[in-house]
């Protein structure tokens, strides 16, 4: 039977995990479909919770790897582990070892480091932190703020997530047009970043081959009479706003599961992902791009994230694995772009409420830090490169917000994904409704995109 679990997750615009067959199955779709064709982009966001060590992602080698190595202690990895990369010019930089999957694409320039770059308010110093002369971000340091700010791109607090306010600003350009599949959609439950002020996401479970409403069976008289009442109950003009609003809720859900399972039964990837959680979810994505022309879609954003980088002990280890994860799987998501044709359509990029302290903390971890090295992968990005400002590697330098290796972004969230909206398509003039402190940056486009 249908659990009221599922019922409301489906009310929600949910696509729940189990078969959607037999009356259900037989709902009409929309007839009217958009073609999608070279015009086609999607953002790909994988979130790292809880902190990701930036420290040891990203090392630079050529400039500061000594002082690295003096302050890092028990939580440095040797050169001879790092993977070396070098820059246009001539800088060299070390990926954490567990990267070895993605390591060729930044010899093919698809792959780019973003250094530094944090929630901020507007361009801050180490004597204006201190000084407290300059407004920053509320509860720094905190992960539930953090992770909220983050998906915000609001740093004093924010209901909507930008990724929902860029889906509002494209919906309202009719980008998608008449097709009604959301344009945002989370692999990974309910995501802030997705909800828009006018736009809502699609949430998909992945790892199932189709989705839908629990126990239903086109053998079973009772369920199919059962889910015939479902539709006519559906479709009953209450009365009650309320009532009427739950039930076209319930029905869109009903209907995007139905569309999914419709056009990803046949034509399967070729291209294999790790049977990790990250690996599922990517995958997931990857089918749900393989079917982006039957979806009648122009634009999507995509949310996935993987939990664990809160590394206050037995870091080392942990990150090796963490790490491990997260490469295998964009590196096999970067196959089926190729497979699929849309290398340059697609650009995938990481987030992390934070980075963590330079200096280890006892228990072989490291504390809450502020700013990081995101990484950013697609055919489109100009990559090879390590763009903004990497910090001085120094306890109590002039990037350092205490003494502990705190480093103060120099580029900040706002900067970051204006960059990546732009190349999404949203024009010039919207970019301060999605990111509203923008104006306080000199700079909105960072140059990472093509």
């Amino acid at each position: 039977m249908t659990s009221r679990r599922n019922f409301l997750k489906i009310g929600c615009c949910s696509i729940g995990p189990a078969a959607m067959t037999g009356a259900i199955g037989r709902m009409s779709l929309v007839n009217a479909m958009a073609q999608t064709g070279p015009d086609y982009k999607a953002l790909v966001c994988i979130f790292m919770n809880g902190g990701n060590d930036s420290n040891n992602t990203v090392v630079p080698i050529s400039a500061q790897y000594a002082q690295y190595a003096a302050v890092r202690g028990t939580l440095a990895l040797t050169q001879a582990q790092l993977l070396a990369v070098t820059t246009p010019q001539g800088a060299v930089y070390g990926l954490h070892p567990a990267l070895a999957a993605i390591q060729p694409l930044w010899a093919q320039r698809q792959l780019a480091v973003v250094a530094n770059v944090g929630m901020l308010v507007r361009p801050t110093t180490r004597a204006q932190y201190q000084a407290g002369s300059v407004p920053v971000p509320n509860n720094l340091f905190s992960h539930s703020d953090q992770i909220s700010q983050w998906h915000t791109a609001m740093p004093m607090g924010g209901t909507s997530g930008w990724g929902g306010r860029l889906a509002d600003r494209m919906t309202a350009l009719g980008i998608n047009s008449p097709s009604t599949f959301p344009m945002g959609v989370s692999v990974n439950g309910g995501a802030l970043i997705l909800n828009g002020v006018n736009t809502k996401p699609a949430t998909v479970i992945p790892g199932q081959t189709t989705t839908g409403l629990e126990g239903t069976n086109p053998e079973n008289a009772a369920m199919v009479a059962r889910d015939k009442s479902l539709q006519e109950i559906l479709n009953f003009d209450a009365g009650f706003a309320l009532v009427q609003a739950a039930s076209a809720n319930t029905k869109e859900g009903i209907r995007i599961a139905q569309l999914i399972n419709s056009v990803t039964q046949s034509n399967p990837l070729v291209t294999q992902f790790p049977q990790t959680s990250l690996g599922n979810q990517l995958a997931q994505i990857a089918r749900l791009i393989q079917v982006r022309t039957q979806l009648g879609v122009r634009r999507q954003i995509f949310f996935a994230s993987i939990g664990g980088f809160d590394t206050h002990s037995n870091q080392l280890p942990d990150h090796q694995n963490l790490l491990t994860q997260v490469g295998g799987a964009m590196a096999s998501f970067q196959a089926a772009m190729i497979e699929l044709g849309v290398l340059d359509q697609v650009t995938l990029f990481t987030e992390s409420e934070f980075s963590r302290t330079f200096q280890p903390s006892q228990g072989l971890g490291s504390d809450h830090a502020w700013g990081g090295h995101p990484i950013v992968l697609g055919g489109a990005v100009r990559g090879g490169q390590v763009y903004g400002t990497f910090p001085t590697l120094a306890l109590q330098g002039p990037d350092d917000s205490g003494n502990r290796g705190n480093w103060i972004p120099t580029t900040s969230l706002d900067q970051y994904g204006a960059t990546l909206a732009t190349w999404f398509g949203v024009p010039a003039t919207d970019l301060t409704n999605v990111f509203p402190n923008l104006v306080n940056f000199p700079t909105t486009n960072l140059g990472f995109m093509a």
